[in-house]
């Protein structure tokens, strides 16, 4: 089985804080180069009791996990049919989505198979021009449409394309059939376009025109355009866009707008230290958090001014966020391990036998629930003396952990029993690249480097 071919084009892709980013090409994509978190929902969680039933829930939910079906996105008859060579090797699987009886499955070449959970079979593949490549999807739950955003040979790969395809459309296996969106924007590099399903708006930003637009995610209508050419980027947090500006010497302008009207709701210059680079600044709720280079975490109180620093020896800046609005915390990632931080700057979780697979923490492989509760992990085996794995067995464990105590719950690993089912589960447990978790059927999906797609339920 090959491995994979490089992309004409890159695609940087986030996902956080309920929405999903993509920037338009720039350069080939390196891989795992893409920073992906899964969209988060809102519940309020319960305390210690709480956590208790969580636990014994979780243990039961995912008691007995076994493999059940193996799907490949390689279709040797099909894949004769695309114009693009690198369209037509197997490659790994970048991304899953499942929307409601279908499984996407987009691997890192560009291709994308619509499974259905009826038949277990391929549909169609969502490349509806032969020249498509596609870089990201997002489910629109309000339409019932799946969202693919695409670049395509005939303008060198160099802007992204996006269409809106119903899910009845895609059963039938007439993908071609969706709509295209955003026509009129230009999305080349460093333009992006970002889904934001909190909030329920569409974020564009055409480099071209300098002017960020926000669409209704619903009608994709379009709500208002920012043109100030001063905004350097925009965060967008639960009912707020952070409007960040060109930053001056010892200061960067921060103005807040209120989603629906565009108000102006707060409108600041936050201090900063000249000549050093400034790692991220990110709003949650009434909590402005900045960190540059070498110097503390601050977390600004927005509401009273009070300005609090954690220290870089404590806080090192992350390689990923994952904000919990309703918890009230925030996940980061780092070198493989995963901290769960309130906003005093206190640590309030280390996760226990939770290292992950990806050293980049490559969060397509990770998976928050709905409630904020769970995280689902492709991890490195905790146990090395066990010795149920040979030390050259290059083969991982999904981990279901619970995010406010840190503890294991769950975990689904392989064994080294002479059978062809163990001999099933290991291959499915190796090299996973991709995983995304069905709550309403509780089904779990792992995609792996050669292209295939695995189904684990119980």
């Amino acid at each position: 089985m090959g491995g994979d071919s490089l992309t004409p084009a890159a695609v940087g892709t986030s996902k956080g804080k309920g929405g999903v980013r993509v920037v338009g090409p720039k350069r080939r994509l390196e891989p795992d180069s893409a920073c992906t978190v899964h969209k988060l929902r809102r519940r309020e969680t319960g305390q210690q009791t709480a956590v208790s039933f969580t636990r014994r829930n979780a243990s039961e939910r995912f008691r007995g996990f076994a493999l059940q079906a193996e799907l490949d996105t390689f279709d040797a008859a099909m894949a004769e049919s695309l114009e693009l060579t690198f369209l037509r090797k197997r490659s790994r699987i970048l991304e899953i989505v499942a929307a409601a009886d279908v499984v996407f499955a987009l691997c890192y070449s560009g291709l994308c198979a619509a499974f259905s959970r009826g038949t277990n079979k391929c549909i169609c593949y969502l490349n509806t021009r032969q020249d498509e490549a596609i870089r990201s999807l997002f489910y629109n739950k309000r339409n019932a449409t799946l969202v693919t955003v695409s670049v395509f040979a005939a303008d060198n790969y160099s802007s992204l394309k996006c269409r809106s395809t119903a899910l009845d459309d895609i059963r039938t296996g007439q993908p071609e059939r969706g709509v295209r969106l955003f026509q009129e924007e230009a999305l080349s590099w460093p333009g992006f376009v970002e889904f934001d399903d909190i909030n329920g708006i569409v974020l564009t930003y055409s480099a071209q025109h300098r002017s960020y637009k926000v669409f209704d995610l619903g009608t994709y209508g379009l709500l208002y355009t920012l043109a100030d050419t001063t905004i350097q980027e925009v965060k967008v947090s639960p009912g707020v866009l952070l409007l960040i500006k060109e930053r001056q010497e010892d200061e960067v302008p921060l103005a807040m707008r209120a989603i629906q009207d565009r108000s102006l709701i707060q409108e600041f210059r936050h201090p900063l230290h000249p000549g050093k680079k400034l790692d991220f600044i990110e709003q949650f709720n009434e909590k402005l958090l900045v960190k540059q280079e070498d110097e503390n975490l601050q977390i600004l109180d927005l509401q009273n001014g009070q300005l609090m620093e954690v220290s870089q020896t404590q806080f090192l800046t992350p390689t990923a966020f994952i904000f919990l609005y309703d918890n009230q915390l925030f996940l980061t990632f780092r070198n493989r391990t995963v901290a769960v931080w309130n906003f005093r700057g206190e640590l309030v979780t280390s996760f226990e036998d939770h290292m992950l697979w990806h050293a980049d923490n490559h969060t397509n492989n990770i998976f928050i629930t709905d409630n904020q509760e769970l995280i689902i992990s492709y991890c490195k085996e905790g146990h090395v003396n066990d010795r149920l794995f040979e030390p050259d067995v290059d083969l991982g464990t999904i981990n279901v952990s619970n995010i406010l105590s840190g503890r294991c719950l769950a975990k689904i690993r392989g064994s080294m029993a002479a059978s062809r089912e163990a001999e099933r589960t290991r291959e499915a447990l190796a090299d996973v690249t991709a995983l995304f978790f069905n709550e309403e059927r509780n089904e779990l999906f792992t995609g792996n480097k050669h292209g295939l797609l695995h189904m684990w339920a119980n």
